[in-house]
């Protein structure tokens, strides 16, 4: 299985960032990257993933998988985010059973979004009638 971890490089977790440092969202990238990626999960920096509000933020997806949107982290959460993207890998539906997750992953989700490719359950309304 393959995912994708984007990280927020732009993120500054709600507080002001002084002229020529780096915003905690890139410290977090560079903690991710450093560490190196896990088997079958790309890391991929990005500008924003509008949720500024929740600090520093990182969304998992891959193909035909449910994605997840997580805040709240911080450089230190490297490791645990790392082990959540890896157990989100090896799935094949992106959903990692509730225990087995990080509790990072557990308690700091913002959205759970389904994949594209999701059965409709019931009768589909076509956007003219929506």
């Amino acid at each position: 299985m393959r995912a994708t971890l984007h990280v927020c490089t732009t993120c500054k977790a709600g507080e002001p960032v002084p002229e020529g440092e780096a915003p905690p969202g890139a410290l977090l990238h560079a903690a991710l990257a450093g560490a190196g990626a896990p088997e079958g999960l790309r890391i991929v920096p990005v500008e924003c993933l509008s949720a500024c509000s929740q600090g520093c933020s990182v969304a998992l997806s891959g193909a035909g998988k449910w994605s997840y949107v997580y805040g709240r982290l911080t450089a230190a959460d490297a490791p645990d985010i790392l082990a959540g993207a890896a157990a989100y890998a090896a799935t094949s539906d992106g959903i990692v059973p509730w225990r087995e997750r990080p509790v990072i992953f557990r308690k700091q989700s913002l959205a759970r979004i389904p994949p594209i490719s999701l059965p409709v359950a019931g009768p589909a309304i076509a956007p003219e009638e929506a």
